[in-house]
């Protein structure tokens, strides 16, 4: 991944390993973080808001059925496996 600001133009640069070019991608998963080509957090928002608002719906749905000890549960559950993902 080459590395740009967000006011300037993307430089074309090949690079090449055992005889094959590789590709250019504008973000890439690392440790769990999306990381952009601008290093900017709009790809990791986009990518984490979803499994978030999955979490927070099932948390606000249980909470009628399931004791506080099972809350806790299955809170530390979603927001482990979001961190994750």
């Amino acid at each position: 991944m080459q590395f740009i600001n967000k006011n300037t133009f993307l430089n074309k640069i090949n690079i090449e390993q055992d005889n094959k070019m590789l590709l250019k991608t504008n973000f890439v998963k690392f440790l769990g973080i999306t990381v952009d080509n601008t290093l900017s957090w709009k790809q990791h928002i986009d990518t984490v808001t979803p499994n978030l608002n999955e979490a927070c719906y099932t948390v606000r749905r249980s909470k009628l059925h399931l004791s506080n000890d099972a809350l806790k549960m299955v809170y530390y559950a979603f927001f482990a496996l979001t961190n994750v993902l």
